[in-house]
């Protein structure tokens, strides 16, 4: 199947559909340094690094018409949901990112189409705009279905909720993943991966052990080692504050009154836990006091490595550019292992209508 990926960032979703066997044409990025970690991963699809706004549909995306495209599939940004208690449109101004994403619906028209969001564009003001968003592409013929995922009910490592909207062109007749049977743990995920002091690393390392998980092996597929794996330089008195903290699990309320801060982060100064998932991981994970990124036995964080295998990114994914911008990469992400159980999702649906 042939697809288009809208605000594509890094490339989380196109790497899950790909996996499910599907063959991305075309991803359209605004921001260069994002959009280089896009190229440099997925090199058969052709990348437009532009804003949505200076882009032609007709002119775009008239060569894959031609040929058909099966699925578009992204996450627009949508602000003018965010403000509680108020009704606002599609049509706000703050959402013609939207408006893109059902122009080119319209005008591809695609058997699926895929919107993956934030949880509360399905029930802010009393579901008023998801209201709208169902009635817009119900309009252009689709059968629209939404629900709220947990990624770490597919194969995740991580308590990840996102809300996705699937609409399919009827005779196809999409049904939601069921969820996996299997917990993946921060443990399962990434104990393979050598340990380090705050500030150590190295750009490289081959694998010198064998994996010792099933979801370990997995990432490692196809890769000699991995880069990425690289920790921050924490301040002294942050470190400090580390080593008070108990490990797995432990959290602020072992600090002392002075090294008590004022983060109102979910998680502040906590440790991560080895035998379950971790929590969301955003795009501020080098920091203790963003949020329960700290390592179960390790003073120190999250390096990008280990946030992109909480994210489910294969080892042999390389992150490009600096520190912060890796980690925009992997926090903003939607984690491949959830993607490819949506494109897995699809599949089904259309061969249920092959020939036997």
């Amino acid at each position: 199947m042939r697809c288009v990926d809208l605000f594509s960032g890094v490339g989380g979703m196109s790497l899950g559909f790909e996996q499910a066997g599907m063959e991305v044409i075309i991803a359209i990025e605004k921001d260069p340094a994002i959009a280089s970690g896009y190229i440099e991963n997925l090199r058969k699809t052709r990348v437009v690094v532009d804003k949505v706004e200076n882009i032609d549909i007709e002119s775009m995306f008239h060569p894959y018409k031609q040929h058909g495209i099966d699925v578009v599939f992204g996450g627009p940004p949508c602000q003018g949901f965010s403000q509680k208690g108020k009704r606002l449109h599609i049509y706000d101004d703050r959402n013609y990112l939207f408006r893109y994403f059902v122009s080119v619906v319209r005008y591809l028209r695609p058997s699926f189409f895929v919107i993956e969001n934030v949880p509360n564009i399905l029930t802010t003001a009393n579901r008023y705009f998801y209201q709208e968003i169902y009635d817009e592409f119900s309009k252009l013929g689709y059968i629209v279905q939404a629900r709220t995922l947990n990624a770490s009910e597919y194969g995740v490592p991580q308590h990840r909720r996102r809300a996705f909207i699937v609409g399919s062109l009827p005779p196809f007749n999409f049904e939601f993943p069921v969820p996996s049977q299997a917990v993946v743990t921060v443990n399962d995920a990434i104990s393979d991966l050598p340990p380090l002091k705050a500030g150590e690393g190295e750009e490289f390392y081959p694998y010198t052990s064998p994996a010792r998980t099933k979801y370990q092996a997995e990432m490692r597929a196809g890769a000699k080692g991995f880069f990425n794996h690289q920790a921050t330089r924490h301040s002294k008195i942050a470190l400090e504050r580390l080593a008070m903290i108990p490990h797995n699990g432990g959290g602020k309320e072992s600090l002392t009154k002075e090294h008590l801060t004022k983060s109102i982060y979910s998680g502040t100064w906590t440790r991560l836990t080895e035998d379950e998932p971790a929590r969301t991981i955003t795009t501020r994970f080098d920091t203790p006091s963003s949020g329960q990124f700290t390592l179960p036995r390790q003073d120190r964080c999250l390096t990008v490595r280990e946030a992109a295998r909480l994210q489910s990114f294969p080892d042999s994914f390389v992150f490009t550019g600096t520190k912060s911008n890796q980690m925009l990469q992997v926090g903003n992400a939607v984690p491949p292992l959830l993607a490819k159980s949506i494109a897995t999702a699809i599949s089904v649906s259309a061969d249920r209508l092959l020939p036997a």
